[in-house]
Protein backbone atom coordinates (compact mmCIF):
# COMPACT_ATOMS: atom_id res chain seq x y z
CA UNK A 1 0.00 0.00 0.00
CA UNK A 2 1.29 3.11 -1.20
CA UNK A 3 1.80 6.22 1.70
CA UNK A 4 -0.37 8.57 -0.28
CA UNK A 5 -3.12 6.19 -0.21
CA UNK A 6 -3.40 6.51 3.61
CA UNK A 7 -5.99 8.30 4.75
CA UNK A 8 -4.90 11.50 6.77
CA UNK A 9 -6.46 10.10 9.86
CA UNK A 10 -4.60 6.97 9.40
CA UNK A 11 -1.53 8.72 8.84
CA UNK A 12 -1.20 10.53 11.53
CA UNK A 13 -2.47 7.41 13.73
CA UNK A 14 0.76 5.49 12.62
CA UNK A 15 3.26 8.70 12.69
CA UNK A 16 2.05 9.84 16.53
CA UNK A 17 2.57 7.00 18.42
CA UNK A 18 6.00 5.91 16.25
CA UNK A 19 6.92 9.73 17.21
CA UNK A 20 5.93 9.36 20.65
CA UNK A 21 7.92 5.96 21.23
CA UNK A 22 11.34 7.48 19.63
CA UNK A 23 10.95 10.03 22.37
CA UNK A 24 10.22 7.87 25.11
CA UNK A 25 13.36 5.81 23.75
CA UNK A 26 15.72 9.00 23.29
CA UNK A 27 14.94 10.59 26.79
CA UNK A 28 15.35 7.40 28.47
CA UNK A 29 18.75 6.49 26.68
CA UNK A 30 21.89 7.17 29.19
CA UNK A 31 24.75 5.40 27.36
CA UNK A 32 26.83 7.05 24.72
CA UNK A 33 26.21 4.02 22.88
CA UNK A 34 22.57 4.51 22.54
CA UNK A 35 21.91 8.30 21.88
CA UNK A 36 24.15 7.85 19.20
CA UNK A 37 22.50 4.78 17.50
CA UNK A 38 19.27 6.83 18.29
CA UNK A 39 20.59 9.81 16.28
CA UNK A 40 21.81 8.23 13.70
CA UNK A 41 18.70 6.16 13.67
CA UNK A 42 16.88 9.49 13.02
CA UNK A 43 19.01 10.73 10.26
CA UNK A 44 18.11 7.82 8.10
CA UNK A 45 14.73 7.49 8.97
CA UNK A 46 14.32 11.10 8.06
CA UNK A 47 16.57 10.67 4.63
CA UNK A 48 14.30 7.43 3.86
CA UNK A 49 10.89 9.21 4.68
CA UNK A 50 11.61 11.98 2.11
CA UNK A 51 12.42 9.44 -0.26
CA UNK A 52 9.05 7.32 0.07
CA UNK A 53 6.70 10.37 0.66
CA UNK A 54 6.47 9.30 4.71
CA UNK A 55 7.24 13.14 5.61
CA UNK A 56 5.32 14.72 2.77
CA UNK A 57 2.46 12.84 3.74
CA UNK A 58 2.52 13.52 7.61
CA UNK A 59 2.85 17.09 6.51
CA UNK A 60 -0.13 16.73 4.46
CA UNK A 61 -1.93 14.98 7.08
CA UNK A 62 -0.71 17.30 9.85
CA UNK A 63 -2.27 20.33 7.74
CA UNK A 64 -5.45 18.52 6.52
CA UNK A 65 -6.54 17.17 9.81
CA UNK A 66 -4.74 20.15 12.73
CA UNK A 67 -7.29 19.00 15.49
CA UNK A 68 -6.63 15.58 15.39
CA UNK A 69 -2.56 16.29 15.07
CA UNK A 70 -3.10 18.03 18.15
CA UNK A 71 -4.80 15.81 19.68
CA UNK A 72 -2.55 12.85 18.86
CA UNK A 73 0.35 15.46 20.46
CA UNK A 74 -1.58 15.77 23.53
CA UNK A 75 -2.05 12.65 23.79
CA UNK A 76 2.10 11.09 23.37
CA UNK A 77 2.75 13.85 25.67
CA UNK A 78 0.80 12.03 28.56
CA UNK A 79 2.05 9.34 27.47
CA UNK A 80 5.51 10.13 28.02
CA UNK A 81 4.47 11.93 30.98
CA UNK A 82 2.90 8.78 32.66
CA UNK A 83 5.96 6.47 31.47
CA UNK A 84 8.68 8.69 33.10
CA UNK A 85 6.33 9.41 36.63
CA UNK A 86 8.85 8.76 38.50
CA UNK A 87 11.92 10.09 36.85
CA UNK A 88 12.67 13.51 37.94
CA UNK A 89 15.42 14.49 35.11
CA UNK A 90 13.35 13.27 31.83
CA UNK A 91 10.08 15.20 33.21
CA UNK A 92 12.05 18.57 34.13
CA UNK A 93 12.97 18.13 30.52
CA UNK A 94 9.17 17.58 29.47
CA UNK A 95 8.69 21.05 31.79
CA UNK A 96 11.24 22.71 30.12
CA UNK A 97 10.42 22.12 26.42
CA UNK A 98 7.04 23.07 26.97
CA UNK A 99 7.13 26.35 29.13
CA UNK A 100 10.02 27.50 26.56
CA UNK A 101 7.68 26.19 23.65
CA UNK A 102 5.03 28.13 25.36
CA UNK A 103 7.06 31.59 25.46
CA UNK A 104 8.35 31.09 21.91
CA UNK A 105 4.34 31.33 21.59
CA UNK A 106 4.37 34.52 22.39
CA UNK A 107 7.72 35.44 20.34
CA UNK A 108 5.72 33.77 17.38
CA UNK A 109 2.92 36.17 18.02
CA UNK A 110 5.68 38.72 18.18
CA UNK A 111 8.23 38.19 15.11
CA UNK A 112 5.98 35.88 13.04
CA UNK A 113 2.61 37.40 12.87
CA UNK A 114 3.34 41.32 13.14
CA UNK A 115 6.92 41.92 12.49
CA UNK A 116 7.82 43.14 16.08
CA UNK A 117 11.70 42.54 16.86
CA UNK A 118 11.97 41.35 20.58
CA UNK A 119 15.69 39.95 21.06
CA UNK A 120 14.49 40.17 24.90
CA UNK A 121 12.53 36.72 25.37
CA UNK A 122 14.35 35.79 28.50
CA UNK A 123 14.36 39.08 30.21
CA UNK A 124 10.14 38.70 29.91
CA UNK A 125 10.51 35.46 30.80
CA UNK A 126 12.49 36.64 34.14
CA UNK A 127 10.26 39.00 35.29
CA UNK A 128 7.58 36.52 35.02
CA UNK A 129 9.78 34.32 37.39
CA UNK A 130 11.17 37.00 40.12
CA UNK A 131 7.28 37.91 40.00
CA UNK A 132 6.10 34.54 41.16
CA UNK A 133 9.30 34.11 43.70
CA UNK A 134 8.65 37.78 45.45
CA UNK A 135 5.02 37.18 45.13
CA UNK A 136 4.79 33.84 46.61
CA UNK A 137 7.49 34.86 48.95
CA UNK A 138 5.80 38.04 51.24
CA UNK A 139 1.75 37.33 49.94
CA UNK A 140 -0.59 34.97 50.70
CA UNK A 141 -2.34 34.93 47.20
CA UNK A 142 -3.18 31.71 45.57
CA UNK A 143 -0.90 30.42 43.06
CA UNK A 144 -2.96 30.49 40.27
CA UNK A 145 -3.62 34.05 40.45
CA UNK A 146 0.29 34.60 40.87
CA UNK A 147 0.61 32.90 37.49
CA UNK A 148 -1.59 35.24 36.12
CA UNK A 149 0.15 38.14 38.17
CA UNK A 150 3.31 37.59 36.65
CA UNK A 151 2.08 37.53 33.35
CA UNK A 152 0.32 40.82 33.33
CA UNK A 153 3.05 42.22 35.01
CA UNK A 154 5.14 40.98 32.27
CA UNK A 155 3.43 42.92 30.11
CA UNK A 156 3.11 45.82 32.14
CA UNK A 157 7.03 46.25 31.50
CA UNK A 158 6.44 45.51 28.09
CA UNK A 159 4.78 48.49 27.40
CA UNK A 160 6.83 50.76 28.83
CA UNK A 161 9.54 48.98 26.44
CA UNK A 162 6.68 49.68 23.49
CA UNK A 163 7.36 53.16 22.74
CA UNK A 164 11.00 53.12 21.49
CA UNK A 165 10.39 49.77 19.69
CA UNK A 166 7.89 51.48 17.48
CA UNK A 167 10.13 54.67 17.07
CA UNK A 168 12.31 52.88 15.58
CA UNK A 169 12.46 49.99 12.67
CA UNK A 170 14.73 47.15 11.62
CA UNK A 171 18.05 46.22 14.04
CA UNK A 172 17.10 49.45 15.58
CA UNK A 173 13.98 48.37 16.93
CA UNK A 174 16.31 44.84 17.81
CA UNK A 175 18.81 47.40 19.59
CA UNK A 176 16.35 48.49 21.62
CA UNK A 177 15.19 44.87 23.14
CA UNK A 178 18.89 43.84 23.37
CA UNK A 179 19.84 46.62 25.56
CA UNK A 180 16.65 46.38 27.98
CA UNK A 181 17.64 42.56 28.26
CA UNK A 182 20.83 43.80 29.39
CA UNK A 183 19.66 46.42 31.68
CA UNK A 184 17.30 43.77 33.22
CA UNK A 185 19.97 41.34 33.90
CA UNK A 186 22.26 44.14 35.43
CA UNK A 187 19.55 45.66 37.52
CA UNK A 188 18.34 41.99 39.18
CA UNK A 189 22.13 41.10 39.47
CA UNK A 190 23.20 44.07 41.70
CA UNK A 191 19.47 44.91 43.55
CA UNK A 192 20.07 43.11 46.91
CA UNK A 193 16.28 42.97 47.50
CA UNK A 194 15.80 40.51 44.56
CA UNK A 195 18.99 38.14 45.96
CA UNK A 196 21.81 39.71 43.86
CA UNK A 197 23.64 37.78 42.00
CA UNK A 198 23.26 34.99 44.37
CA UNK A 199 19.42 34.62 43.13
CA UNK A 200 16.31 33.71 45.28
CA UNK A 201 14.35 30.93 45.69
CA UNK A 202 11.00 30.00 44.96
CA UNK A 203 8.38 28.41 46.72
CA UNK A 204 6.66 25.66 45.33
CA UNK A 205 2.82 25.03 43.91
CA UNK A 206 0.28 24.46 46.66
CA UNK A 207 -3.13 24.08 45.84
CA UNK A 208 -6.28 23.18 48.53
CA UNK A 209 -3.24 22.57 50.86
CA UNK A 210 -1.48 19.90 48.99
CA UNK A 211 2.13 20.90 48.48
CA UNK A 212 3.04 19.80 44.80
CA UNK A 213 6.74 19.18 45.88
CA UNK A 214 6.34 16.74 48.36
CA UNK A 215 5.12 14.17 45.25
CA UNK A 216 2.22 11.78 46.03
CA UNK A 217 1.75 8.22 45.52
CA UNK A 218 -0.91 5.96 43.24
CA UNK A 219 -1.29 2.57 44.41
CA UNK A 220 1.08 2.59 46.85
CA UNK A 221 3.85 3.69 44.11
CA UNK A 222 6.00 6.47 44.54
CA UNK A 223 5.47 9.21 41.59
CA UNK A 224 8.12 12.14 40.94
CA UNK A 225 6.61 15.80 42.20
CA UNK A 226 7.38 16.71 38.91
CA UNK A 227 4.19 14.75 37.78
CA UNK A 228 2.05 17.68 38.95
CA UNK A 229 4.32 20.38 37.34
CA UNK A 230 4.90 18.68 33.57
CA UNK A 231 0.75 18.38 33.77
CA UNK A 232 0.27 22.03 34.29
CA UNK A 233 3.06 22.81 31.81
CA UNK A 234 0.98 20.89 29.29
CA UNK A 235 -2.35 22.39 30.19
CA UNK A 236 -0.66 26.16 29.68
CA UNK A 237 1.20 24.97 26.64
CA UNK A 238 -2.12 23.78 25.21
CA UNK A 239 -4.18 26.24 26.41
CA UNK A 240 -1.54 29.11 24.90
CA UNK A 241 -1.52 26.81 21.37
CA UNK A 242 -5.10 26.83 20.98
CA UNK A 243 -5.04 30.92 21.89
CA UNK A 244 -2.74 32.11 19.09
CA UNK A 245 -4.03 29.36 16.52
CA UNK A 246 -7.40 30.79 16.67
CA UNK A 247 -6.23 34.64 16.62
CA UNK A 248 -4.03 33.49 13.43
CA UNK A 249 -6.63 32.18 11.96
CA UNK A 250 -9.10 34.83 12.38
CA UNK A 251 -9.16 38.60 11.76
CA UNK A 252 -6.43 39.65 14.11
CA UNK A 253 -4.46 37.04 12.62
CA UNK A 254 -5.07 38.66 9.27
CA UNK A 255 -4.13 42.23 10.52
CA UNK A 256 -1.06 41.32 11.73
CA UNK A 257 0.13 39.44 8.72
CA UNK A 258 -1.08 42.35 6.59
CA UNK A 259 1.33 44.97 9.22
CA UNK A 260 4.08 42.67 9.06
CA UNK A 261 3.96 42.08 5.18
CA UNK A 262 3.72 45.49 4.54
CA UNK A 263 2.51 48.98 6.76
CA UNK A 264 2.48 51.05 3.80
CA UNK A 265 -0.39 48.96 2.48
CA UNK A 266 -1.68 48.43 5.82
CA UNK A 267 -2.14 52.11 6.97
CA UNK A 268 -3.71 52.35 3.18
CA UNK A 269 -6.61 50.10 4.24
CA UNK A 270 -6.91 51.61 7.14
CA UNK A 271 -5.37 49.31 10.07
CA UNK A 272 -4.08 50.86 12.65
CA UNK A 273 -0.25 50.22 12.65
CA UNK A 274 0.92 50.78 16.46
CA UNK A 275 -2.22 49.10 17.28
CA UNK A 276 -1.64 46.06 16.13
CA UNK A 277 2.02 46.31 16.94
CA UNK A 278 0.92 46.98 21.06
CA UNK A 279 -1.41 44.23 21.10
CA UNK A 280 1.34 41.26 20.00
CA UNK A 281 4.06 42.69 21.92
CA UNK A 282 2.27 42.93 25.01
CA UNK A 283 0.44 39.81 24.48
CA UNK A 284 3.18 37.91 23.73
CA UNK A 285 5.43 38.73 26.74
CA UNK A 286 2.02 37.85 28.63
CA UNK A 287 2.74 34.09 27.68
CA UNK A 288 6.40 34.69 28.06
CA UNK A 289 5.72 35.99 31.91
CA UNK A 290 3.24 33.11 32.65
CA UNK A 291 5.39 30.32 31.52
CA UNK A 292 8.61 31.81 33.42
CA UNK A 293 6.57 32.06 36.76
CA UNK A 294 5.74 28.46 36.61
CA UNK A 295 9.69 27.63 35.70
CA UNK A 296 10.53 29.16 38.95
CA UNK A 297 8.37 27.17 40.35
CA UNK A 298 9.68 23.99 38.85
CA UNK A 299 13.10 24.70 39.37
CA UNK A 300 12.16 26.41 42.94
CA UNK A 301 15.45 28.86 42.62
CA UNK A 302 15.89 31.84 40.09
CA UNK A 303 19.05 33.38 39.32
CA UNK A 304 20.59 36.44 37.29
CA UNK A 305 22.24 33.98 35.12
CA UNK A 306 19.30 32.15 33.90
CA UNK A 307 17.97 35.43 31.92
CA UNK A 308 20.81 36.30 29.77
CA UNK A 309 20.89 37.37 26.08
CA UNK A 310 22.13 34.06 24.99
CA UNK A 311 18.97 32.56 26.71
CA UNK A 312 16.93 35.11 24.27
CA UNK A 313 19.39 33.83 21.47
CA UNK A 314 17.91 30.33 22.53
CA UNK A 315 14.23 31.31 22.64
CA UNK A 316 14.71 32.76 18.51
CA UNK A 317 16.89 29.91 17.27
CA UNK A 318 13.31 27.89 18.41
CA UNK A 319 11.20 30.15 16.52
CA UNK A 320 13.84 30.15 13.78
CA UNK A 321 14.49 26.53 13.34
CA UNK A 322 10.92 25.56 13.90
CA UNK A 323 9.85 27.76 11.15
CA UNK A 324 9.03 31.14 11.77
CA UNK A 325 5.49 31.72 11.79
CA UNK A 326 4.27 28.07 13.00
CA UNK A 327 3.49 27.45 15.66
CA UNK A 328 3.41 23.86 15.13
CA UNK A 329 6.79 23.96 14.68
CA UNK A 330 8.34 25.34 18.15
CA UNK A 331 7.82 22.02 19.66
CA UNK A 332 10.35 19.29 17.36
CA UNK A 333 12.79 22.69 17.56
CA UNK A 334 12.77 23.15 21.00
CA UNK A 335 13.49 19.72 21.06
CA UNK A 336 16.44 19.79 19.34
CA UNK A 337 17.71 23.21 20.90
CA UNK A 338 16.79 21.58 24.86
CA UNK A 339 17.00 17.82 25.19
CA UNK A 340 19.69 17.61 22.71
CA UNK A 341 22.32 19.04 23.96
CA UNK A 342 21.58 17.43 27.57
CA UNK A 343 22.04 13.83 25.76
CA UNK A 344 25.29 14.91 24.24
CA UNK A 345 27.04 15.51 27.56
CA UNK A 346 29.17 12.59 27.40
CA UNK A 347 31.47 14.26 24.71
CA UNK A 348 31.92 17.94 27.45
CA UNK A 349 32.06 21.02 25.21
CA UNK A 350 32.25 19.28 22.13
CA UNK A 351 28.02 18.71 22.35
CA UNK A 352 27.55 22.99 21.42
CA UNK A 353 29.78 22.38 18.45
CA UNK A 354 27.85 19.28 17.20
CA UNK A 355 24.96 20.90 18.00
CA UNK A 356 25.51 23.91 16.55
CA UNK A 357 26.81 22.13 13.41
CA UNK A 358 23.26 19.83 13.41
CA UNK A 359 21.58 23.62 14.04
CA UNK A 360 23.04 25.20 10.51
CA UNK A 361 22.88 21.74 8.40
CA UNK A 362 19.01 22.02 9.22
CA UNK A 363 18.52 25.42 7.90
CA UNK A 364 20.88 24.79 5.06
CA UNK A 365 18.83 22.04 3.78
CA UNK A 366 15.05 23.35 5.17
CA UNK A 367 16.18 27.47 5.43
CA UNK A 368 12.43 28.01 6.20
CA UNK A 369 12.82 26.16 9.45
CA UNK A 370 11.69 22.66 10.33
CA UNK A 371 7.90 23.55 9.40
CA UNK A 372 7.42 26.43 7.38
CA UNK A 373 4.71 28.31 7.51
CA UNK A 374 2.07 28.28 4.09
CA UNK A 375 0.33 30.62 2.15
CA UNK A 376 -2.80 31.98 3.47
CA UNK A 377 -5.34 31.28 0.78
CA UNK A 378 -8.53 33.65 0.48
CA UNK A 379 -10.25 31.89 -2.66
CA UNK A 380 -10.83 28.95 -4.29
CA UNK A 381 -9.66 25.79 -2.68
CA UNK A 382 -10.15 26.30 1.55
CA UNK A 383 -6.53 26.48 3.08
CA UNK A 384 -5.49 24.14 5.53
CA UNK A 385 -6.77 24.64 9.03
CA UNK A 386 -3.55 25.82 11.24
CA UNK A 387 -1.09 26.21 8.25
CA UNK A 388 -1.73 29.81 6.86
CA UNK A 389 -0.30 32.68 6.75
Amino acid sequence: MRISSLSSKTVLAIAGPVLTLYLWLFLHAESQLAVGVLLVLAAAATLAGRRVGAIAAIEQASAQRPGVAALWALGGTLALIVAFFDTHFALLMLCTVLLYTTACLGLTLQFGFSGVANFAGAAFFGIGSYATAVLATHTGLPQWLIIVISGLLSALVGSLLITPVLRTRGHYAALVTIAFGILFRTFIEVNDVLGGPQGMQVPGMSTFGYAWNDGFSVFGVEASFYVSYALLSLGICAGVFALVKSLERSWVGLAMDVVRTDETAAATFGLHIARWKVVAFMLGNFFAGIAGSVYGMVTGFVAPNNFTFADSLLMLSIVILGGLGNAVGLIPAAIIVLVLPEKLQFIQEYRFLFYAALVIAILLFRPDGLLPRRTRLFFGARAPQGESQ
